[in-house]
């Protein structure tokens, strides 16, 4: 299989789930349904990402789990006789070398490598340990709002009905938050608007300037609209589209013409989702720094910048 016919076929199956109102992050999350996190390889314990996210989350599985045959096997589970599985894609960025000394080091590759994996869910699966939901030392809410606030992010209440950011102004301005009918839904929007923050030039340096209604516009929406949908799993907050299904035709469009532009923008999200978790830990880094003053303070900026250079599209 080759990259090209690997993302043609999946990018056709988002696209006919788009139409049908049953993608991922355009179909509002039922908490009886919803699955218990991020999807994520039961052996490694390695949360998968980007499209893979997105492709997993759209095969109706509530068991977040995943593994190979091989890895099934290994652990003594059996998958079940007649159950199809199902593919992901990740790349190889890096190769390790020996340098002159014989030390151990990480050489870019001048072409990355793409390999495919096949891939069964737990509930495919005989023998796999019953799914237990963690435990969070905070709650959703209370995550989201640390959030905002760690961010610094300047947000106005002065809107009757509508959300957005400004790129000029650097501001995000949303309608008060007894306008909406519960916090997830007020956090689930502000998140969505702080996705839009993040690609200012200082931070994550996005092209913003596009305008309403035209195919730059539609793709910054996706990844911001994607950002929220997988910070809503991170944080375990409610996922609500409504507010911004008017775009799913803009996004068919945009999807139709390039099957590759729907991995750069769950890429893309991926990045806002690091940078915009890293503000989670910024009380932490503070009071960590306040301690031992011999050591540079880390911003959370900082950090999260960093972070997000590392995210790329892999397994």
């Amino acid at each position: 299989m080759s990259p090209a016919d690997y993302r043609k076929e999946l990018t056709a199956k988002i696209v006919q789930q788009l139409e049908a109102g049953t993608a991922p992050w355009v179909k509002p999350w039922d908490p009886a349904l919803a699955p218990m996190g991020s999807p994520m390889n039961v052996v490694s314990n390695r949360a998968y990402q980007g499209g893979n996210h997105l492709w997993l989350n759209c095969q109706g599985f509530t068991d977040p789990r995943w593994c190979t045959y091989k890895q099934a096997q290994e652990k003594g589970w059996q998958v079940r006789k007649g159950e199809r599985s199902t593919h992901v894609e990740y790349w190889q960025w890096h190769k390790d070398e020996k340098d002159e000394q014989g030390k151990i080091i990480q050489r870019k590759l001048d072409q990355p490598r793409v390999f495919y994996a096949s891939v069964f869910n737990a509930q495919q699966i005989d023998g796999v340990p019953t799914l237990e939901r963690p435990e969070s030392p905070w709650s959703p809410e209370e995550a989201a709002e640390g959030i905002l606030q760690a961010s610094g992010a300047a947000i106005f209440f002065d809107k009757s009905d509508t959300a957005f950011y400004s790129p000029t102004h650097d501001q995000i301005h949303m309608p008060p938050r007894m306008m909406f009918g519960d916090a997830a839904a007020f956090y689930g929007v502000a998140l969505h608007e702080l996705g839009h923050w993040s690609g200012h030039q200082s931070r994550l340096a996005r092209d913003l300037a596009h305008k309403f209604g035209t195919e730059g516009y539609a793709k910054e929406e996706l990844r911001a609209e994607l950002a929220s949908y997988f910070l809503s799993a991170r944080l375990g907050i409610p996922h609500d589209p409504s507010q911004h299904a008017a775009y799913i035709g803009n996004w068919i469009e945009v999807l139709r013409k390039d099957h590759n532009e729907l991995f750069r923008a769950a890429k893309d999200a991926e990045q806002i989702t690091e940078y915009v978790l890293q503000f989670q830990k910024e009380k932490t880094l503070v009071q960590d720094n306040t301690q031992a003053t011999d050591k540079p303070m880390e911003t959370a900026t900082t950090t999260a910048k960093k972070r997000a250079r590392e995210v790329e599209l892999e397994c």
